[in-house]
């Protein structure tokens, strides 16, 4: 076995031999973008050594400190406050280890069921990683390439300047950013996607391991999203500066990567960390998020974007909430009580698309069940 994963062993000289000759790895000198090259360094490097955890996560524990450190720096700055209870509430801190780490945020069932879905999410990676990065993100970028060769010829292989280089991240960034938000009005406006959906909404406290709180049906749609956003612009950059752009890419979607990790461990995150509001009009803050996660109808539907707040505005689904407003998380009872544990989140979706595609109404249970919402949930955790 030993011998099988070493640099030297002729398994994976054969393997390798085998995706350059089947054209997933690419070995000719036509203009390569910069996804469909870094391919190729992954495939290298997942068989010299095992893939190891992306620094960028933001739940590496760099990230998870620094945004630990910063939460500090609010507890301070705000004199205890800006953090917010299982209900949605701003609670006042007494102390800087309940403002970071509350009790009943931490020990709530919801809080556990995030550990479970993210422990799927993990195992399901390398699957949809494949699919996106490895698979359809090179297959963009390459007929994008040669759309643009077919239209206007050989590439005016342009000089990258820094000004260049910022407008291609700013170019990714905007298409990026207009799949995602796209994607997520259609989960919240659709049966089946709201079906889905509901796993990541039915998270009744908001701690970092809530971001990947998806069921895994979803995963590959996430993932391909930001492949697809980020292999167009980068085909098409790729033929702007006839190719080479791979060190650019990984630069501009590593900063990306940082600043949205650390953005994303805000936006699910008891504590609320807002901008301006007239830089709220113009960018997502964490913190609108917050409401996003709401159950209150006034907030139902609203701020779907990732990054910026331009689509929002253009489709009327921006919600900008006062400095400290209730957010309750979770759904609407009768919801809440169908998506509660684990096993809720991973059969329940799979029974609604059943009913969905079978024409049937929705049924409720009849009989009363106790009210799952964030504001009555505490007596679940012990």
């Amino acid at each position: 076995m030993a011998q099988e994963l070493s640099p030297e062993s002729p398994f994976k000289e054969e393997v390798q031999k085998y995706l350059e000759e089947s054209g997933v790895k690419e070995t000719t000198d036509e203009i390569l973008g910069p996804f469909s090259e870094i391919t190729n360094q992954i495939l290298e490097a997942m068989w010299n050594a095992l893939l190891p955890g992306s620094p960028f996560s933001s739940l590496s524990w760099e990230l998870l400190t620094f945004t630990f450190i910063c939460a500090a720096v609010f507890w301070f700055s705000r004199k205890g406050r800006g953090s917010k209870d299982s209900t949605g509430r701003e609670r006042p801190a007494k102390n800087l280890l309940q403002y970071l780490f509350p009790k009943d945020i931490y020990t709530h069932q919801s809080a556990r069921v995030d550990i479970g879905l993210y422990l799927l999410d993990r195992g399901m990676f390398p699957i949809w990683f494949a699919l996106s990065l490895g698979a359809v993100a090179p297959f963009l970028e390459r007929n994008t390439i040669a759309g643009f060769e077919a239209m206007f010829g050989a590439s005016p292989a342009i000089e990258p300047t820094v000004a260049w280089r910022l407008f291609y991240g700013l170019v990714s960034i905007l298409m990026v950013d207009a799949i995602f938000y796209w994607t997520h009005y259609m989960m919240h406006k659709t049966q089946i996607g709201w079906a889905l959906h509901k796993v990541h909404h039915s998270a009744q406290v908001l701690t970092p391991w809530t971001r990947p709180r998806e069921h895994f049906i979803v995963g590959p749609l996430w993932a391909l999203g930001p492949a697809i956003g980020l292999a167009i612009s980068g085909g098409i950059f790729a033929w702007v500066f006839n190719g080479n752009i791979t060190q650019i890419t990984i630069v501009n979607v590593g900063i990306f990567s940082v600043l949205y990790a650390l953005n994303g461990n805000f936006r699910h995150y008891h504590v609320s960390f807002r901008y301006p509001r007239s830089l709220e009009l113009w960018l997502q803050s964490p913190g609108m998020h917050h409401t996003h996660h709401s159950y209150l109808e006034k907030h139902w539907d609203s701020n779907l974007g990732l990054v910026t707040s331009i689509w929002d505005r253009m489709m009327g689904t921006i919600y900008i909430a006062d400095k400290y407003e209730e957010t309750p998380w979770g759904l609407a009872e009768k919801d809440q009580r169908e998506y509660t544990i684990l096993k809720d989140n991973l059969v329940t979706p799979v029974k609604e698309i059943c009913r969905i595609l079978r024409g049937r109404p929705k049924e409720y249970p009849a009989q009363s069940s106790p009210d799952l919402t964030p504001r009555n949930s505490t007596d679940l955790t012990a």
